[in-house]
């Protein structure tokens, strides 16, 4: 009888075995917030593998811009199959890297601006903000911000997409007079971060009065927490708008599992996740609509975007100017 057990066993576990090394893996990089057990990838995890009968693995890769680096750098060598968190202002290098292929997915979009762009396919969207409490006066643009003594929290260009998207706000804003602005603003900066998250954590634990974030980040407070506490300032100057796009590696093994869930991400089952675990507009609405504390959400009146070859060409120079302010 024990025998018997034990053969029972030893077969189940060759069965388990065999039947895990079927299971195809589909690996996504990604930033390290979307990965966070509040962030949306367990949820997304699920959905997908419900219907893939696959082994969805995400893995951080720190802030969107470091995520970019770290695919360039592992070259067709990477063992990702999918990128996802990349944006407007790092598609046009992307793009030049040669790593990526077409996403075949026509899908009906619910962005402010137009999307033609066949490789990148945008998963969500918003707008740049500075977050603070609600009773810290706030500025109504960059010059007041500068000529304040508030102080703010924000992120490394080299290695974070918002970032890197307030530099190019600040370009978009006031061309050749940004240089001008950072030099102002520069003892406004209590410290740069590599991250959104590390940002973010630094405010909430009263390091500065306000922090680079999203005009949508209150609406975390006020349904995750039921705080009506936290703001966004509104700027006269207008907001740049972020779009984040995942795409398809053109080495990857795992092609159709790709497309599969390239198309399943712009699903209703993945975009019902997105507000209230990346708390940012979803780039196709959801069927039941946005969650009620999104109304509460301001907006800009001007929003500002850049085609992504222009966000690239003067990236090298942005960064200079807030090097050199920062540094003195």
């Amino acid at each position: 009888m024990k025998t018997k057990h034990l053969i029972h066993v030893a077969g189940l576990c060759l069965a388990a075995t065999a039947a895990s090394a079927q299971t195809p893996v589909l690996t996504v990089y990604t930033y390290d917030s979307f990965v966070s057990e509040w962030g949306p990838g367990p949820a997304v995890e699920a959905a997908f593998e419900e219907v893939c009968y696959c082994d969805l693995q995400f893995v951080g890769a720190g802030d969107g811009a470091a995520l970019m680096s770290r695919v360039r750098l592992e070259g067709a060598g990477t063992e990702a199959d999918i990128v996802l968190g990349l944006d407007n202002s790092l598609m046009a290098a992307a793009a030049q890297s040669g790593l990526f292929a077409p996403h075949g997915v026509d899908a009906a979009l619910d962005l402010p601006v137009a999307w033609t762009d066949d490789t990148f396919l945008p998963f969500d969207w918003g707008y740049f903000a500075f977050v603070s409490d609600a009773d810290t006066q706030a500025p109504t643009d960059f010059r007041a911000l500068a000529a304040s003594d508030l102080s703010i929290i924000i992120q490394d260009p080299r290695s974070s997409t918002p970032g890197l998207g307030l530099l190019t706000w600040v370009k978009a804003a006031y061309g050749d007079e940004a240089a001008a602005l950072w030099a102002d603003l520069a003892d406004n900066v209590v410290t740069v971060t590599p991250g959104w998250s590390e940002a973010y954590g630094l405010f909430l634990e009263g390091e500065s009065d306000a922090v680079l974030s999203y005009t949508t980040s209150p609406a975390y407070h006020l349904i995750a927490e039921e705080d009506a506490s936290k703001v966004a300032w509104i700027f006269d100057e207008g907001h740049y708008m972020q779009v984040e796009v995942a795409a398809k590696l053109a080495g990857t093994d795992a092609p159709e599992l790709a497309d599969a869930f390239l198309a399943f991400m712009v699903s209703d089952a993945f975009q019902s996740i997105i507000p209230t675990t990346n708390w940012m507009y979803p780039a196709v609405e959801p069927s039941a609509g946005m969650p009620e504390g999104f109304g509460a959400v301001v907006s800009p009146e001007k929003a500002l975007i850049l085609p992504p070859e222009d966000a690239a060409a003067l990236r090298d120079a942005a960064i200079e100017e807030w090097r050199a302010a920062l540094a003195r």
